[in-house]
């Protein structure tokens, strides 16, 4: 999918909206990158619509959270890892 980013940003969060879609499922859908699902739908939509923005936000934000539940905090994943002697490098790099 190429074109203008911020027309893009809005195409990306509105399927986010109307999909309850993660970023990977927007991702494959319209076969870009993860990171520029998330750079889109994070930086620029905010400042190009940010009512949409706010909604795509609400969505991503309970998708984290049921992941969570589902698959335990990153701190519980860092443990297990540690235990097979894995390494896990999350999102802030740590």
């Amino acid at each position: 999918m190429k074109g203008q980013p911020n027309d893009r940003a809005i195409i990306l969060g509105q399927y986010i909206l109307d999909n309850n879609a993660t970023v990977r499922a927007t991702a494959k859908k319209f076969g870009i990158s993860k990171s520029t699902v998330h750079k889109d739908v994070s930086e620029r939509l905010i400042k190009i619509q940010p009512q949409l923005y706010s909604e795509v936000k609400k969505i991503l934000e309970k998708i984290d959270a049921y992941l969570v539940v589902v698959c335990g905090s990153n701190e519980a994943l860092k443990e297990k890892l540690k235990q097979t002697g894995a390494s896990y490098k999350g999102r802030n790099g740590n």
